[in-house]
């Protein structure tokens, strides 16, 4: 038999294997901080003390996330990304951090980021190394386990490096009854759908069962032509992601990078939008010591961060294309829409979009209440079906609004109104 079918008989075999999701973990997305795609692998800590991976950097971020606002607005994870550990385990097969950078272990630095209310994640790979060459779980997944509870991590991104993509499927199954078998709660990030697009569909289902977020597309870099492929990408892929998220496990289109250097606050506001309109995890990478107060205040929106962590846990998706906007909508609880449409042109000036072009537009039958949250907190109203609302939308920004159905109720998913005394009429929706 060969590996692939050997990979699929395996994973029919696990029918039970839901407990991997069964953690009670990642209800709603994911918040926190993640270093990677702001510090990278920095670990020349005498020329740069300030900017390497040592428990320094990850103790002043859990300093500031409680200081300056984050931990109030929801973010609670500090996460390690890769080249935290030594080059080679200990006399017992065990992972160990760097001694110089990470003086105290990991276990010190989990109770120092714990006593600040926070929480703490770490990075593995399936595989024999790391992608930048540390030492990888492939026939540790038990003992790395064992190791990351008994350090009281809470979160664990398990990258894909350095696995032959027949067995991903595998070890990160195998990996996630690992950490299971331990009794802690560690919430699960995986790369295993990531690895495997470039040979094959992955199994969703599996992946689902065992994780509680995954990544599908590349690496987020420092730019809007990075956030553009991770959009296009979704909306030519949502046809197979979305119906697999939902709460306790989340498609994960990687970090945001609001407050770096590469984009314009336009750009920001519309990466900001559009991860909540994914309902994507929220892990920021950048320098929270010294970040711009206008990306501050976008990264800490309360009316943003409440449609990413709606209870109704539906991702949302692109429901139109036309004339250089795309509208991507998300239904919410209280049969509430949100409504992202973004102006892909890149020259000239705002340009305005008529309401009405929204597809979701209907349930403004006969009338709803419109807010806009992005560019700029607005209330526009009681709106009829008919309205002659017109967005302005600036270049590469996002126009992102919530909508609310008054009096009659449309059902969204079937094809039904609902008056407000709870009588029931079958009609057409447009």
């Amino acid at each position: 038999m060969d590996r692939v079918v050997l990979l699929l008989a395996v994973v029919s075999a696990l029918g039970p294997a839901a407990e991997a999701l069964d953690n009670g973990l990642a209800l709603k997305p994911t918040m926190g901080w993640l270093h990677w795609e702001r510090f990278m692998c920095n670990i020349n800590c005498d020329r740069d003390p300030e900017n390497c991976i040592s428990e320094q950097l990850y103790m002043q971020m859990a300093d500031v996330m409680v200081k300056e606002g984050w931990k109030d607005a929801g973010y609670e994870y500090v996460c390690i990304d890769d080249c935290w550990p030594s080059y080679q385990r200990d006399a017992q097969g065990r992972l160990q951090a760097d001694p110089q950078r990470f003086p105290g272990g990991i276990k010190k630095l989990a109770d120092y980021v714990h006593s600040k209310g926070l929480k703490l994640g770490i990075y593995g790979d399936v595989g024999k190394k790391t992608c930048a060459g540390y030492p990888g779980s492939q026939g540790y997944y038990e003992t790395d386990a064992k190791t990351f509870a008994d350090w009281g991590v809470d979160l664990l991104k398990f990258d894909g490096c350095y696995m032959n993509w027949t067995m991903l499927g595998e070890g990160y199954i195998n990996m996630s009854r690992a950490l299971n078998k331990t009794g802690k709660s560690i919430l699960y990030s995986c790369e295993w759908p990531l690895y495997e697009w470039a040979y094959h569909k992955p199994n969703y289902t599996a992946i689902r069962e065992t994780c509680n977020h995954w990544r599908n597309f590349d690496d987020v870099f420092d730019s809007w032509s990075s956030i553009k492929s991770i959009l296009d990408w979704t909306s030519s892929h949502q046809d197979i992601i979305l119906p697999v998220a939902g709460p306790g496990g989340w498609n994960d289109p990687d970090m945001l990078v609001i407050g770096n250097y590469g984009l314009s606050h336009d750009q920001q506001e519309s990466q900001m939008a559009f991860w909540a309109i994914m309902a994507a995890p929220l892990l920021m990478s950048n320098d929270l010591r010294n970040i711009c107060p206008r990306s501050k205040k976008l990264l800490q929106n309360k009316l943003i961060i409440d449609i990413s962590q709606d209870p109704l846990g539906k991702q949302g998706s692109c429901t139109g294309k036309f004339d250089s906007f795309e509208v991507w909508e998300r239904p919410l609880s209280n049969n509430r829409l949100a409504v992202a449409v973004l102006n892909r042109q890149e020259m000239g000036g705002p340009r305005g979009l008529v309401a009405i072009a929204i597809p979701g537009w209907k349930i403004c039958n006969p009338q709803c209440n419109v807010t806009q949250i992005l560019p700029e907190y607005k209330e526009m109203g009681v709106q009829p079906l008919l309205s002659k609302l017109v967005l302005s939308v600036n270049p590469s920004g996002t126009a992102l609004l919530t909508i609310t159905p008054i009096g009659k109720r449309v059902d969204m998913h079937k094809s039904h109104w609902q008056d407000t005394s709870g009588q029931r009429r079958r009609v057409t929706i447009l």
